[in-house]
């Protein structure tokens, strides 16, 4: 299959709605419920086919997908039709294939509209320790799970120095139990000491998200939150972590331009940022909130996607980055967005 074409796939699976699964089917591998992300709240699993993948919520009710399987092969329909051919169900080791990516703590003390972990039953945290992380990922080798990476984010639980000293524990336990696997920071942090010490505890990566790109939409979606303080600790960031290193989400398609969206792209990467592009997802826990803020969103098109994709790689070539070398996170996942350089 072309590129472009698997790329359109990709991003049309990846907009779309979840997979309907046969009756009785039952999964060759576990399940990830996930706490944060796109899918935060429901059950999914990894779909994978002409060496891109997909994660995706599945369920015996309903779905825009349908998965078919014969004589041990996998395929998807949409609408009666034949959507790909041939795919496969990967495992994941926690929360992404080849990665062990954990949610320290779902709650948080802010209250970004688009944000669906702090609004999901309390039940769903895992109480996650240090030592229970640690051990996850041995148990993870120990059966014989590749595991590339480890990443930790989290909510930001009773206050932002509470949760810096969350990340470094667990990133020192993780790197004393694992001196040679990368490891990927996703905090919210107020100062360079913090980016600092999360570095001087072992962490390999860091991503600090600018969330909205639009100022006037940041305002709405973000009220907690400052654009100018995010962006000063990604020059911070890079300074400590170095060009290549550090990451930042643009979530796209809450009514900023593409022009807007592109503005930030180019910011970051002249920083030494890698920006991140992640299409909206709505419904579920964050939708009422979502549309208190900003009104009910206009869908992400693979179109627009594509679009914006193609030239987020034309900006980070000018900058000598590739989102290709990143080792943690969201695009060495690779399961919910395009990712230039390795999808287009």
């Amino acid at each position: 299959m072309e590129k472009n074409l698997i790329a359109r796939k990709k991003s049309d699976l990846a907009l779309g709605g979840g997979i309907l699964l046969p009756k009785g089917f039952v999964f060759p591998c576990r399940l990830s419920r996930s706490t944060a992300g796109p899918g935060a709240g429901s059950a999914s699993a990894v779909f994978a086919f002409e060496g891109s993948r997909v994660k995706k919520s599945v369920s015996y009710d309903t779905g825009e997908f349908k998965l078919r399987e014969s004589g041990g092969k996998y395929s998807l329909y949409r609408e009666g039709e034949l959507f790909l051919e041939d795919v496969n169900i990967e495992p994941v080791v926690y929360h992404s294939p080849d990665q062990a990516f954990f949610n320290l703590d779902q709650r948080c003390i802010f209250n970004c509209a688009f944000c669906a972990s702090p609004r999901l039953d309390k039940d769903i945290t895992k109480n996650l320790t240090d030592e229970k992380i640690v051990n996850m990922v041995k148990k993870a080798l120990d059966d014989g799970m590749r595991v590339d990476a480890v990443s930790l984010t989290s909510g930001v639980v009773e206050s932002p120095q509470k949760t810096v000293d969350m990340f470094i524990s667990c990133t020192e336990s993780l790197r004393k139990s694992f001196p040679d696997i990368p490891i990927g920071l996703e905090p919210y942090v107020t100062s360079k000491n913090d980016i600092e010490k999360m570095k001087n505890a072992g962490a390999t990566e860091i991503k600090l998200n600018v969330e909205s790109p639009d100022p006037e939409i940041f305002r709405k979606v973000c009220p907690d939150l400052n654009l100018d303080s995010i962006l000063l600790r990604l020059k911070e960031a890079v300074e400590v972590f170095g060009k290549g290193n550090v990451q930042s989400n643009i979530i796209y398609g809450l009514g900023e331009s593409d022009e807007t969206v592109l503005n930030m792209a180019e910011k970051l990467s002249a920083m030494g940022v890698i920006p991140v592009l992640r299409a909206l997802r709505t419904g579920g826990a964050s939708n009422e909130s979502l549309e208190a803020a900003v009104g009910k969103p206009e869908p992400v098109t693979t179109e627009r996607a594509m679009r914006l994709t193609l030239k987020q790689k034309e900006i980070m070539k000018k900058y000598g980055l590739s989102s290709a070398d990143c080792l943690t996170m969201c695009n060495k996942c690779g399961c919910c967005d395009l990712v230039p350089f390795v999808d287009l």
